[in-house]
């Protein structure tokens, strides 16, 4: 079995084909007491850069964020990794695929409270994700999780050196980013329009006919080329939650990530993962 730091991979994560910002697997540890989702750095890519990015990570947290539990240890022989513990989940477009086409409207506003949820207090921090992408977005029995924190760092103040991103979905980065602007929290808005687009249609950035009505305006704001005419994190999070009984009771994804929030075919695909991860354990034991 494939080795990768102190831990054996079981399987990917990802479709071979999939367009995301580093190779991800599910592992375990060399005594057999711990899962994980083991993150690597894409063949070419600057490993220094990925470990600083990956530790930087550790500025997000939140209910649905995945987050870095362990990093290579400085300076040690062979690659550059990042583990999180490791839950069934299915990489969004995945579970498009499992579901056999877009999500019910229901799915999309829980997957975008629950984003726009993390991303408000990561911008309240003065971070920025800067590789929001479908990819990115792993869907579990009880919530999506944010993942895919290589890409991580702090709000780029005036003057930074540029810096370009590699590995994300056609149209999920901002025009402004593509172009070589700094990753801003506009950029995160953007971002999390085209993730909304792909989850509503198949498309990240479809035409806007194709959106559901009743989703239409929000991330046609999400998606305007002016950065400062998207809304913000919070703005999205008000948008797409339910409005909660008392005016002093913050707003949040949770209530809308109850039991049957996720189509039933995508259900029964996390479980299956979950009985072959845990057959791949027995045998290696």
């Amino acid at each position: 079995m494939e080795q990768l730091g102190p831990y054996a991979l079981i399987t990917r994560l990802d479709p071979p084909d999939s367009r995301v910002p580093h190779r991800r697997f599910i592992a375990r540890s060399a005594d057999g007491e711990r899962t994980v989702l083991l993150s690597a750095p894409l063949p070419g890519a600057d490993p220094a850069r990925f470990a600083a990015e990956a530790d930087a990570a550790r500025r997000l947290f939140g209910p649905w964020v995945l987050p870095v539990a362990e990093l290579a240890p400085p300076g040690a022989s062979g690659e550059a990794w990042y583990a999180s513990p490791y839950l069934p989940a299915l990489p969004l477009p995945v579970a498009l695929t499992v579901h056999g086409g877009p999500l019910p409207e229901h799915s999309v506003r829980a997957i975008g409270a629950a984003l726009a949820e993390t991303l408000a207090t990561a911008h309240t921090q003065g971070t920025t994700h800067a590789g929001l992408s479908p990819a990115a977005v792993l869907l579990a029995a009880d919530g999506p999780r944010l993942t895919c924190f290589g890409a991580v760092r702090a709000a780029a103040p005036e003057g930074e050196a540029r810096t370009g991103r590699t590995g994300l979905e056609p149209g999920s980065l901002a025009p402004e980013q593509a172009s070589g602007g700094l990753p801003r929290p506009p950029g995160d808005i953007y971002a999390l329009g085209t993730v909304l687009a792909y989850a509503a249609t198949g498309h990240t950035v479809p035409e806007s006919t194709e959106l559901p009505a009743s989703l239409r305006p929000l991330i046609s704001a999400c998606l305007t080329r002016d950065p400062a005419n998207r809304p913000t994190a919070a703005g999205v999070l008000t948008a797409l939650a339910p409005p909660t009984p008392h005016g002093t009771v913050l707003t949040t994804a949770g209530p809308m990530l109850t039991p049957g929030w996720l189509p039933g075919r995508i259900v029964a695909a996390i479980a299956r993962q979950s009985a072959s991860v845990l057959a791949a354990e027995l045998r290696t034991a």
